[in-house]
């Protein structure tokens, strides 16, 4: 064997070993471009539940509002009709006031007024007394 059939030797079998490594390599990557796929493809029937959910649920949402805009509604008209009961409650708590303030002055009035009085008959007594003592001295 000559040089040049040895460097083909080993140029060939370089080349042989260049091409099984490329094989095995293209070999991996074709497995992973299919589980890559797969991946893919459970990932398009996931966001298709989950957009068909989220369908679902904004209009049952959107339902929601509805209600709730409908009760609020009825719930401010019920309490703007109960507004002036408020307002009558409220004048009536004013004049209820009033009065007990009013009544609190006349009995403390007709208190001092009584304490007047009964000094008054406790000094008519007393002179009642001494007039009948003078009389009867005469």
């Amino acid at each position: 064997m000559t040089g040049g059939e040895i460097a083909g030797l080993i140029a060939a079998s370089a080349f042989a070993v260049l091409v099984i490594f490329i094989a095995i390599v293209l070999w991996k990557i074709s497995k992973t471009v299919d589980q890559v796929t797969k991946t893919v493809d459970e990932a398009n029937k996931t966001i298709s539940v989950v957009t068909n959910d989220v369908d679902i649920l904004s209009r049952q949402v959107e339902g929601l509002l509805v209600k709730s805009n409908d009760l609020l509604n009825d719930v401010n008209q019920k309490v703007a009709t109960i507004d002036p009961l408020f307002q009558a409650v409220a004048d009536l708590s004013d004049s209820v006031s009033e009065l007990n303030h009013s009544s609190k002055n006349l009995v403390s009035k007709i208190g001092s007024a009584g304490k007047a009085t009964s000094k008054a008959g406790v000094v008519g007594k007393v002179g009642g007394a001494a007039f009948r003592a003078m009389r009867s001295k005469k």
